[in-house]
């Protein structure tokens, strides 16, 4: 039997300011009473549009306007529910021993090709085989970053407990899973969120399945349908729109990321993330770029701040967070353990062996980016002409010291193995840091720490920071400005 929806709504909207919403009670207000576990099924069909949370005794409350506080997010692995998952699957398919024999070769190679096509910008494919692979190595570590991006607008009060998300290549599951995990500790169970994911690949039967581990205010759809067939419109708006790890396989990222871009509520939010590797995380910044012009009413919200007015950055744009590791999941180390002494080593045909821990992924290193269709911007401070150099005017600069403003974009590079690589390997902490406006890449280089610039190195990624006195030079090697933070120079937080 089914319920009629305009009488349910209006039952609904009747009792909801009096009590809570119990299945067995409005049952009797239809003139058939329908069984109240058909009613209960009716209440969670429509309970995004009745703004209806349910509750762990059965009854349904009003959705809260409220948005989240940062619930401390700080994972040190993948809950082993998840885990759990993802191991039925791959027993699933290939036995008890799916990490030894040809099944578990299978897989090591799987993931040694995902590595080998991010790095080299190769077009991304899957199979059932490469799903679970990508599922092996990359579940984790995307999971962990999904909930350091999303603190970034709890932080402020711009993340509400009741949403709409669409999300596009939602892969195996990493984002939606911390984003449902971040929200039900943030808001003690209490949100509502009406979850769409589109995601055509092999990947989508691991998606569903991590998926129904979620809760009963998690509402999830995965729609089996490529990004460019899909119609947004279909949805209505949507209160975050989400691109993680996918921008890189789209055939025009640009401009599929603005025909999405015009579903977002004016108070929502587009969330983009990549890997943190040269090419992924560059392409994201282009992007990125795209969509908010000097002229555009988009803002970036975070981390890249825009701090001139009118101006924009046109610099590589190779900026990264990391944030500590996370602890390999036994998955990967049960792989890890099944590979052969003998692969790892020269064979006879001159095969070079695997690094060590080659299908571990336990850092955290990510790209991404926050764009707001109402303006919105994390941090509201500007430059001032009368008192900063602009970094789009320093070549007149050079050899001279001048006082700035500008925003950290990674951490310390003189740490980082690919900082060695792209950067060069300089004894003195590095960062990378722009005001928006930089049409080179900027370092700042901390050759003195003091008390008076220890700010440099202590401040978190994205962080605004004021410069007194820095010393410009030119780098011939890297073809960027190195602003050199010595004794003689003051660097202080403005803002977070």
């Amino acid at each position: 039997m089914s319920v009629d929806p305009d009488r349910l709504r209006d039952t609904v909207n009747y009792l909801r300011e009096v009590r809570p919403i119990d299945p067995e009670e409005i049952q009797e207000y239809f003139e058939n009473p329908p069984h109240p576990a058909v009613v209960t099924q009716a209440l969670r069909d429509a309970a995004f549009d009745l703004s209806l949370v349910e509750q762990a005794n059965g009854t349904f409350v009003p959705a809260s306007d409220e948005p989240v506080s940062p619930p401390g997010w700080s994972p040190e692995r993948l809950p082993e529910t998840y885990e759990h998952v993802v191991a039925d699957e791959l027993v699933g398919r290939f036995g008890a021993n799916w990490h030894i024999g040809d099944s578990g070769d299978d897989l090591r190679e799987a993931i040694r090709r995902l590595k080998a096509d991010y790095y080299h910008g190769n077009p991304v494919e899957y199979d059932e085989t490469a799903a679970l692979g990508y599922a092996i190595y990359h579940l984790p570590d995307y999971y962990a970053a999904m909930g350091y991006v999303l603190d970034d607008l709890a932080e402020t009060g711009r993340l509400p407990r009741t949403l709409r998300v669409l999300d596009i290549g939602a892969g195996v599951g990493g984002p939606a899973l911390a984003l449902h995990d971040y929200l039900e500790a943030a808001a003690d169970g209490e949100i509502l969120v009406d979850y769409h994911a589109l995601e055509p690949s092999p990947a989508g039967p691991i998606l569903e399945d991590l998926l129904a581990e979620t809760g009963p205010n998690f509402h999830t759809t995965v729609h089996r349908e490529t990004a460019e067939a899909f119609d947004p419109e279909s949805l209505g708006e949507v209160d975050l729109l989400s691109f993680c790890n996918v921008l890189s396989e789209l055939d025009d990222p640009a401009a599929t990321a603005e025909r999405y871009l015009q579903s977002v509520a004016e108070d929502g939010t587009l969330l983009a993330m990549a890997p943190a590797d040269l090419e992924t995380s560059t392409g994201l910044r282009e992007v990125e770029r795209t969509l908010t012009p000097p002229d555009s009413d988009v803002s970036v919200y975070s981390p890249t701040l825009r701090l001139w007015p009118n101006e924009a950055p046109s610099d590589r744009g190779w900026s990264f967070d990391t944030r500590p590791d996370i602890e390999p999941p036994h998955l990967q180390t049960r792989l890890e353990k099944g590979l052969a002494e003998s692969e790892k080593r020269m064979d006879d045909d001159g095969r070079a062996r695997d690094a060590e821990n080659a299908f571990r992924k336990t850092s955290v290193q990510f790209s991404y980016s926050l764009l707001r269709p109402d303006g919105e911007r994390r941090v509201v401070v500007r430059a001032s002409e009368k008192r900063h150099a602009k970094a789009k005017e320093m070549d007149r600069h050079v050899s001279s010291r001048v006082d700035l403003l500008t925003v950290k974009l990674s951490p310390d590079l003189s740490r980082q193995g690919e900082g060695e690589q792209a950067y060069g390997a300089d004894p003195n902490p590095l960062f990378k840091v722009g005001d928006g406006s930089e049409q080179v890449e900027q370092y700042a280089v901390l050759t003195r720490e003091s008390g008076l610039n220890s700010d440099l190195r202590e401040a978190p990624y994205g962080a605004v920071l004021s410069f007194e006195n820095v010393l410009v030079l030119w780098n011939d090697d890297e073809e960027a400005h190195n602003l050199v933070v010595d004794g003689e120079t003051v660097v202080d937080l403005v803002a977070t």
